[in-house]
């Protein structure tokens, strides 16, 4: 099995939200997401395809396509971009029979640089659901530092809920040689 990712393509916008707005009600809400809260597929389409045409510098989303032997199984994605400072990522494993056998780790340690080179990032932020097992052992094992956990609305996508709150420093990236 060879792990691999690369930037978004046009061609991936459609299974980007149609991971979102295919899933099940309960499996959004084991990982903080509230089915009623996803926009509409069409304008969701729009937006990206918007997001796609922009320069790092002005872009809201970016997107890493997760890849296991050339076919897409996932997607990273930052938004809340600050260029040359911080953003918050987001990680997806879109088919249920590819999660929990520990491809995410790898494919995290690909995707990291990205956001690092692309965006000038000074700190890289991670606020999984605090009940969302895998992300948070991912993200500890990657080299991430525990903040804090604290309830908030993470995004508009969201519930009310707990969540834990990791960061990678610029620093601590180098450190890690990926």
């Amino acid at each position: 099995m060879n792990v691999s990712v690369r930037e978004m393509k046009k061609d991936d916008i459609e299974s980007i939200i149609d991971y979102f707005v295919n899933a099940d009600s309960e499996f959004l809400k084991s990982m903080g997401a509230d089915k009623s809260k996803l926009p509409d597929r069409v304008e969701w389409i729009k937006k990206l395809n918007q997001e796609f045409k922009k320069p790092y510098t002005d872009k809201e989303f970016y997107y890493i396509i997760w890849l296991l032997d050339d076919t897409p199984i996932g997607h990273s994605n930052i938004n809340n971009i600050e260029f040359g400072n911080t953003a918050t990522m987001h990680l997806h494993v879109w088919k249920n029979a590819k999660r929990k056998k520990g491809l995410g780790l790898e494919l995290l340690k690909k995707t990291i640089p990205f956001y690092f080179k692309n965006f000038k990032l000074e700190k890289l932020i991670c606020e999984p659901y605090s009940e969302n097992i895998a992300p948070n052992k991912t993200l500890i094992r990657a080299g991430f530092e525990f903040i804090k956990k604290y309830e908030t609305v993470p995004g508009w996508i969201n519930f009310l809920q707990y969540v834990n709150s990791y960061e990678l420093t610029k620093d601590q990236f180098e450190r890690l040689k990926l």
